[in-house]
């Protein structure tokens, strides 16, 4: 059992509560929480759609997603007890004199427990939904409360940096920012959280922590899959957006920040904000020799046949938008200056992963004999987030014998291996830490607009100069040849996972 803090009653809107977001992630975690007794005594949980639903159809619709997404199966005994605070109320969000039922079930609430709940609004719903659906939780004068009243906005945080601080302006008219909570699930991953933990809790590595010792940084997130039948989303997003400007950010400035004074939320985001602000802003005119895009094109995917971008549901046939962005990065700050920073991201590409690797500088081999040297390789620490969650470092070791070879090994760190039991799913985390209040891994409002400041030059400049080569890289690789030369020029190369 995980051990949580007691946090106060609790009512939860879900706008978006007949979407799949709510059946795969948001109720299975919710459950999961409630069976770790970390859900409060007295709690609501009220799905909003416009589908017409029976309470019986809705909690068996539920149920159905818990079966097959949670982590934990259903035992009939606990699902009774939690469904029992769930309900469903059908509206539509854009017509707002239908949000007087959500006043009413507000003020029901509060007179059951006995004492005014924090109250939870949970956006599960489309981009576009976003700001009627805040508008009219104002007129109604639901969000006045600022110490018990909380918004959680799911990505994409805007479309580019004008919709971000136009997003940024509408939501900030009706909540404070401390209301306010961004959630990116990569942060609610375990591994991720213990980035911090591995770097400021060791004295190990700190001192080393730095551009005298680190050569560069690769951060990988690959996927097996296409687009999923989310052609029409991705057409309007791509890579770059859709990874690069939120999630491998994030991870970047994980790895990049600098020590926290102490683990408040606002003081580990402040430290976030200024790697952001010190990552050097690439010149339109020389994105291509920072940057590189591909698209996939037909081919075979783990010995079966896929189609290219251009031939899937919802997107244009002679489409320019890339399924795979692949970016360097500096930091023109004291500890990271000249220390380039590699990120990737695709679809459709060899192995799914999520990788980081701190590449250290090579020792010098001059006091062992040549032979000694010949599978020589530098320090390495990898941090895997999925599949596998574990931190492996590399180091030299002398093989058995009479000579002095030595070789690569791994000492490995597996949360499997070392815990018992299973880790908590990543919208599990959060949704606690929204639930008690604490916003360290929620993105603030100037972190967003920051990140899509460091990408904009390239995005621009990737609209302006149309792709001659799409599709450039065939499923099942590691995307295209462009890629590989971005790191080739420094005399590098990317380092591809082996499946464990």
């Amino acid at each position: 059992m995980l051990d949580y803090k007691k946090i106060s009653p609790m009512l939860i809107f879900i706008f978006g509560g007949s979407g799949d977001l709510n059946f795969r992630k948001l109720t299975p975690a919710l459950y999961n929480l409630y069976l770790d007794q970390a859900m409060p005594e007295n709690f609501s949980i009220v799905g909003i759609g416009r589908t017409a639903f029976e309470q019986g159809d809705y909690l068996k619709k539920l149920k159905e997603g818990i079966d097959e997404f949670s982590r934990r199966k259903d035992d009939q005994a606990s699902w009774e007890k939690f469904s029992a605070h769930i309900s469903y109320v059908a509206m539509d969000v854009t017509q707002t004199g239908e949000y007087v039922q959500l006043e009413k079930i507000a003020k029901e609430t509060e007179k059951q427990f006995g004492l005014h709940p924090n109250i939870i609004f949970y956006m599960a719903v489309a981009p576009q939904l976003v700001p009627t659906i805040v508008k009219n939780l104002g007129k109604q004068g639901m969000c006045r409360d600022r110490k018990c009243t909380r918004i959680v906005v799911e990505k994409p945080f805007g479309h580019d940096l004008e919709s971000a601080r136009e997003m940024n302006r509408m939501l900030g008219e009706f909540f404070q920012e401390e209301q306010i909570f961004r959630i990116d699930h990569y942060l609610g991953k375990e591994t991720v959280q213990n980035i911090l933990a591995l770097r400021f809790a060791n004295a190990l590595f700190e001192p080393i922590w730095n551009r005298n010792y680190i050569d560069h940084v690769q951060i990988t997130a690959a996927e097996t899959v296409g687009v999923e039948g989310r052609g029409g989303y991705y057409e309007s997003s791509g890579a770059l957006r859709d990874m690069i400007q939120n999630h491998i950010l994030q991870l970047l400035c994980m790895v990049a920040m600098e020590a926290p004074v102490s683990f408040e939320a606002n003081e580990i985001r402040n430290k976030k904000v200024d790697v952001l602000n010190a990552i050097r802003r690439i010149g339109r005119d020389e994105v291509h020799d920072f940057a590189a895009r591909g698209q996939y094109g037909p081919g075979w995917m783990k010995g079966e046949k896929v189609v290219g971008y251009c031939d899937e549901k919802g997107v244009a046939a002679n489409s320019q938008t890339e399924t795979f962005a692949a970016v360097k990065f500096f930091i023109d700050n004291w500890r990271w200056q000249h220390v380039p920073f590699y990120v990737r991201t695709g679809k459709y590409l060899h192995e799914k992963s999520t990788v980081l690797s701190i590449q250290f500088k090579p020792a010098p081999a001059y006091a062992f004999p040549k032979e000694a040297a010949e599978t020589w390789r530098p320090n390495r620490l990898t941090i895997s987030i999925a599949p596998e969650m574990d931190i492996c470092l590399r180091f030299q070791a002398k093989r058995p014998g009479q000579k002095m070879i030595l070789s690569p090994v791994d000492m490995v760190f597996n949360y499997k291996d070392e815990y018992e039991g299973e880790e908590p799913e990543a919208y599990e985390t959060l949704l606690y830490d929204v639930m008690e209040g604490d916003a360290t891994l929620f993105m603030r409002a100037d972190q967003v607009e920051a990140a899509w400041e460091v990408v904009m030059p390239i995005l621009d400049a990737w609209q302006a100069r149309k792709p001659v080569d799409f599709p450039n890289y065939a499923p099942d690789s590691w995307g295209p040849e462009d890629a590989e030369a971005l790191i080739a020029r420094d005399g590098h190369n990317w380092i591809n996972t082996v499946p464990k």
